[in-house]
């Protein structure tokens, strides 16, 4: 392919597209209506699999937008709720009238309510907070029914309240048992100490404090909310209809789209994380590789941000039941100023982490890889964080050509086996998976793509070319999508290489393009439209089957902290689902003996490790944790429970400390580049650190050695080309 495959797309949608709407006149003069039309009309003609709009997709508006609006329960009543759900059944009707009514009623009902809640939190936080009193807290409040009078509704209001203020009142209180602690060693050793303001509080101060943090987090959120204008809330409004089509059809207000566009040209500072709103959290549900998250490790997919403090603040704010918008203002900024966040982790630990904000390292993006050496053999690991090509000039620097030197160079090094790490990988370039899958076989199709109308094309790879006909091995997890998942997909529908990690990979497996939607009006004195992000085709492998929603399963399960939460495609609403077209026409690989064996000695080796079973205990132990959603407001129990989970966590500190015996080098290009790049070499020394501690990477080694052994004994050694 000459041309990028998303551009060549979208030229022809839009073309199309051109045609088809001459016949149709967007002129309302009421903006709001206007882009009903015209964002419906789109949806209609350029999604993949449009839906119909019926009482079915009515009723999923409905309760969308409304968890939207107030996803805490906490200004909705359930009278309220009695006078929308008229509506439930007609918003389809609605949307094709261009009628705002439902739309209008909750906005309106919101604004009211959100006035009355203002005395709600300043009279509850005017006073002190009981902590031996025996309150608890359901957090899951999707389970919550809508309060049924204002008395009740103050209630709720007190125990969320009281909810964030004990979490405030633990972090005094364990400042000052360090603090305690700290001082009496300098003490006994004749050291100085400084007590900091906070340590020197009494229990009542503390609790004063801890209400005070809370008042002024909320004072901080509600001055976000008053800035916001009934547009805002209609762009909402609008996402939560086009979101009803599949969760990557997205609606962009101009500010969204500018901030969208950015963000692709990499010019954006902040901490590189992208970021959810999940019930009352923020979620981290993509961590950037070369941002400053990913470069510390400070955070991980999963973790939910609870608090954001600024380094000239002493106080935090809480983000909890915060627009994930107005998050993104609190926690992105400059390049060098810091932001301290307090994260509730995977396993649900709860500690702060400050982050230099700064921009993605591109650097970093880059494949990278090293010599593995076991057994005086030697093998190679490509690690790729991303299928990444130059926008202006494909040929000029892509994940394709920098994978072919990597694997050229480690040849050089002898090895006899090669891992590709696509572990986090959330893809990129659908060219680039296309041309990489290329320097394993010789030739053939490597995905199948199905456009609007299902109409399919199958790209290929037709370079005869083999880089690499060794043993190959591939690792992915939940996190490796999109192209990753073409990717191995394709090589495991060969039988080239064996697919090494999680049960299945992401499950992301439709392409989405950006259409502007004032290109549509003929004449527009309403100002900007903003755009639509659409999903207009659909990946199949070379089987025919979709790697929507099941992803790639793996060849060798391994379990990891994530194997029993719901992360990826299936973790979102309206997922397109999975299905199958026909299949295309390819070969299987010839290379290797006893493939199947091969599979079936990794599967009993892992049913044997220690290490595993410790991992998946951990696995078993995070999704119980997870399901906790009772939480005790007396602060004896509150804390006994964070003194269990602890306890709990300590027998997992083994995983860290693992040891799998393998030895690790850069090539001598990069070795050579070390002496002047002390950066670099830091770097690379915490990459080996990790592997080191990477039973995934032992395990792909060990069956890169019953590949090569087996080929052997039965008289039959790949040929590799130097």
């Amino acid at each position: 392919m000459k041309k990028n495959l998303r551009v060549l797309l979208l030229a022809v949608f839009v073309a199309a597209a051109s045609c088809s709407f001459t016949t149709k006149e967007f002129n309302d003069p009421d903006k709001d209506k206007l882009l009903i039309d015209l964002i419906t009309y789109v949806l209609d003609k350029g999604h993949y699999d449009p839906k119909d709009m019926d009482n079915v997709f009515s009723a999923g508006v409905y309760k969308d937008f409304i968890n939207t609006m107030d996803p805490l329960k906490r200004y909705f009543l359930a009278q309220d709720l009695k006078e929308f759900s008229v509506y439930e059944t007609e918003i389809d009707d609605q949307i094709r009238n261009k009628d705002l009514t439902f739309f209008n009623l909750v906005y309106d009902r919101y604004v009211e309510r959100f006035e009355e809640s203002k005395k709600y939190y300043r009279g509850i936080l005017s006073g002190p907070f009981d902590y031996a009193k025996d309150d608890k807290i359901n957090v899951d409040y999707e389970e919550l029914e809508y309060a049924e009078n204002k008395r009740e509704l103050m209630e709720r209001w007190r125990k969320q309240l009281k909810f964030s203020a004990i979490s405030n009142y633990y972090d005094l209180m364990e400042e000052k048992k360090n603090s305690d602690k700290n001082k009496a060693e300098a003490l006994e050793k004749g050291e100085e100490f400084v007590e900091s303001d906070n340590a020197k509080l009494s229990e009542s101060e503390m609790e004063e404090k801890a209400r005070n943090t809370a008042m002024t987090s909320l004072d901080e959120y509600y001055e976000f909310v008053e800035d916001l204008e009934r547009k805002d809330y209609f762009a909402q409004f609008l996402n939560v209809v086009v979101e009803e089509f599949d969760p990557h059809t997205n609606y962009f207000a101009p500010p969204d789209r500018d901030r969208f566009d950015l963000r692709m040209s990499g010019k954006l500072e902040g901490i590189g994380a992208r970021l959810q709103k999940k019930n009352d959290y923020i979620k981290v549900v993509e961590v950037i590789s070369g941002g400053p998250v990913w470069r510390g490790e400070h955070l991980e997919v999963g973790d939910l941000l609870m608090k954001v403090k600024q380094e000239d603040e002493k106080e935090a704010v809480s983000l909890v039941g915060m627009r994930v918008d107005d998050a993104v203002k609190l926690i992105k900024g400059p390049k060098g100023t810091k932001v301290t966040l307090t994260v509730k982790r995977v396993d649900g630990s709860i500690e702060e982490e400050t982050i230099t904000r700064d921009v993605v390292e591109l650097e970093e993006t880059y494949a990278k890889s090293t010599v593995i050496e076991k057994d005086s053999r030697k093998y190679g690991l490509v690690n790729l964080p991303a299928f990444y090509f130059d926008m202006k000039d494909y040929e000029e620097r892509n994940a394709a050509s920098d994978v072919r030197r990597e694997i050229e160079n480690l040849k050089k090094e002898g090895m006899e086996g090669l891992v590709l790490d696509l572990r986090g990988n959330g893809g990129g370039s659908l060219k680039t998976a296309v041309d990489i899958a290329g320097l394993f076989i010789k030739e053939g199709p490597v995905v199948q793509v199905a456009s609007g109308g299902k109409r399919k094309e199958v790209l290929e790879d037709k370079n005869g070319d083999v880089v690499w006909d060794g043993p190959l091995v591939i690792l992915v997890n939940e996190l490796s999508a999109s192209a990753s998942e073409i990717l191995a997909a394709a090589m495991q529908d060969y039988k080239r290489g064996i697919i090494i990690g999680s049960k299945q990979s992401y499950g992301k497996g439709t392409v989405q393009n950006m259409i502007d939607l004032n290109q549509w009006l003929r004449k527009n004195d309403m100002g900007d439209m903003g755009a639509l992000k659409l999903t207009t085709q659909k990946f199949y492998r070379v089987n025919g089957g979709s790697t929507q929603l099941e992803g790639v399963k793996s060849d060798v399960v391994m379990p990891d902290r994530y194997s029993y939460i719901d992360i990826g495609e299936r973790d979102y609403d309206n997922p397109l689902p999975y299905d199958k077209i026909s299949p295309a026409d390819f070969d299987l690989w010839d290379g290797y003996i006893d493939y199947e064996g091969t599979i079936q000695r990794s599967k009993e080796r892992m049913a044997q490790s220690k290490q595993l079973q410790l991992i998946e205990e951990n696995a078993q132990w995070i999704k119980k944790s997870r399901d906790e959603n009772v939480v005790n407001l007396n602060f004896d129990k509150y804390l006994a429970d964070i003194e269990r989970r602890k306890e709990e966590t300590k027998k997992f500190d083994a995983i860290e400390e693992y040891d799998n015996k393998l030895d690790y080098r850069s090539l001598p290009s990069e070795i050579a580049l070390m002496k002047q790049d002390t950066t670099l070499r830091e770097k690379r020394k915490r990459w080996h650190k990790n592997l080191a501690g990477d039973i995934y990477v032992e395990e792909a080694v060990n069956v890169l050695q019953d590949l090569k052994m087996n080929n052997i004994r039965n008289g039959k050694v790949a040929k590799i080309k130097n």
